[in-house]
């Protein structure tokens, strides 16, 4: 990383700032959960922060996006505010669906973040859809779909892949496999130690990258994205990660392997990235300024959220049917 080659400083100090914040955000949602005050379970993803922001970084502001239920990440590296999303999160009129959608649901088509899908792989076939309508109206845009571990293995996942080669669609899959399926070891479910294989049999580029590592994520990303944006189809980005916490607020994870987590710690993506802003040349002056930066908008954003109003009894109705006259 320097200033004239490769990835730019300021690009990897932006990036520092957006992994900072998501995980100051993450951070802030266990603990608003523990003392009761976000509804139904959140799924976190401290330590996979690079995948969703190398990732994002790659796109055009008016590309889309879909994630899963551990998309928090996702949404707010695509463009999603702070404040929206953790207002939504906690149920308030300010949030990004209305307070309504919660967790698992953040969506902010504005900003092309195109839906967060609560059901195992049902995005990839949204995806799918998505650049085709982006084909069809000749936009350029390309849909980034980002799926777990887990739905590699589901039918959407084959269909879907299937039909976005045949018809050379602008999508990019990107798989981020934090080695478990909800509570089970990949290996106790797939028979492949690389799910990037399985990108040959549609006739599609397959690439594994670390996905602790943001520089990484960031050019195999970029290499695909620019090859859908030009006609050349779709491909399947695996992105070998893993999340520091259970898979959900219910998930204490006693079922990882001792010392499984110690050696992920030591891979920290926030941690490796500081280390190579510091070997180009930032200083631990610049990079404390940005982690105290990102640490009151997280605060900030935090305390408006808990402000801010819950939704009127009669907004349950809006949003549930297509408004205005049906032509």
């Amino acid at each position: 990383m320097s200033r004239t080659t490769g990835l730019p400083v300021e690009t990897g100090l932006r990036m520092y700032r957006a992994m900072l914040e998501i995980r100051g955000f993450e951070d802030r949602v266990h603990d608003l959960f523990a003392q009761g005050k976000v509804a139904g379970s959140t799924h976190l993803g401290q330590g996979q922060e690079a995948v969703s922001v190398g990732a994002c970084f790659a796109l055009r502001p008016d590309d889309l996006m879909v994630c899963t239920y551990r998309g928090h990440a996702a949404c707010l590296a695509k463009g999603i505010g702070l404040r929206a999303a953790l207002a939504e999160i906690l149920g308030r009129a300010t949030g990004c669906c209305g307070g309504k959608g919660g967790s698992m649901h953040l969506t902010d088509v504005a900003v092309g973040a195109m839906g967060s899908f609560a059901i195992v792989g049902a995005g990839i076939p949204v995806a799918a859809g998505l650049a085709w309508g982006a084909q069809h109206r000749g936009s350029g845009q390309v849909t980034l779909c980002f799926f777990g571990d887990g739905a590699a293995n589901i039918g959407a996942f084959h269909e879907g892949l299937n039909l976005a080669s045949v018809w050379k669609l602008p999508v990019v899959f990107v798989c981020e496999n934090n080695l478990y399926g909800e509570y089970t070891p990949i290996a106790d479910t797939t028979p492949v130690a690389d799910l990037a294989v399985r990108a040959a049999a549609y006739a599609m580029p397959g690439e594994v990258v670390d996905g602790n590592d943001v520089e990484a994520v960031h050019a195999t990303v970029a290499e695909a994205v620019g090859r859908a944006r030009h006609g050349d189809g779709p491909a399947l980005v695996e992105a070998k990660t893993y999340r520091h916490k259970g898979h959900s607020r219910g998930d204490p994870a006693k079922y990882r392997p001792p010392g499984e987590l110690e050696v992920w710690l030591e891979r920290d993506p926030i941690t490796r990235l500081r280390r190579r802003l510091l070997e180009a040349g930032v200083g631990s002056a610049e990079l404390e300024q940005v982690a105290a930066e990102a640490q009151a908008a997280v605060a900030e954003a935090e305390a408006a959220a808990l402000a801010d109003p819950y939704p009127e009894e009669e907004a349950l109705a809006h949003h549930v049917y297509a408004e205005g006259t049906a032509r």
